[in-house]
């Protein structure tokens, strides 16, 4: 489900704080060399028109996201630091297909810390780069997420990589790991490590298990 369902409830996280992140502007004064300009390599309309069919045109991996499809329900368990009390929340997540089965959008819903809680990811795999990309957003922040991953058939298991805002520190971000795993065809588990917001050092904070509805 997003690996839908990944990055579910992950709203959380945005409470999490990143000290030991470096700013932007911190990786540009690290920066001693100019990269080197490659040169344009001019292409005709045929090859053009052709790589842009084959870009556009879903394949194995979008039809798995379409095989994710349906309502699931969540079971989220947060940790708000290294050793912390576990907290618990139950939802629901429903999932579809965007432009003929290019992307999927998985909407989420529960009620969390007595709050109404909604969100929303878009997940998609990108010919070019062979990765999937994901985004989330909900009704607890004003920033997007994103993340970027490769799919495992053998484990079943695809493992996404990416940042979201440091709310408490503006400027900076916050870096996330996450293992989106297939049990069976009705059954999905997410793992997510980010940095202890107490140590900076990464750590398991959610885990979520999903079922499909029949």
């Amino acid at each position: 489900m997003k690996p839908k369902l990944l990055t579910a409830l992950i709203s959380i996280g945005l409470f999490v704080s990143c000290s030991n992140e470096k700013t932007a502007k911190d990786t540009d004064k690290e920066k001693t060399k100019p990269e080197k300009e490659e040169a344009w390599i001019p292409v005709d309309s045929a090859t053009m028109m052709k790589a842009m069919m084959d870009y556009g045109t879903p394949g194995p991996m979008h039809q798995m996201l379409a095989s994710w499809n349906g309502t699931w329900t969540v079971e989220m368990t947060h940790w708000g630091y290294e050793g912390a009390t576990p907290q618990t929340a139950s939802g629901t997540a429903v999932n579809s297909m965007l432009f003929d089965g290019r992307y999927q959008q998985s909407t989420h819903t529960s009620d969390m810390m007595g709050m109404k809680f909604e969100g929303r990811s878009i997940m998609g795999y990108d010919n070019a780069t062979k990765q999937f990309v994901s985004t989330w957003f909900d009704n607890w922040s004003t920033g997007i997420m994103t993340m970027t991953g490769t799919w495992d058939e053998a484990t079943k298991t695809m493992t996404l990589s990416g940042t979201m805002p440091d709310i408490v520190r503006p400027g900076k971000e916050c870096h996330l790991k996450e293992k989106f795993t297939i049990v069976d065809d009705n059954t999905q588990h997410m793992e997510m490590w980010g940095p202890d917001p107490k140590t900076g050092k990464e750590y398991k904070m959610m885990e979520i298990k999903m079922s499909r509805k029949k």
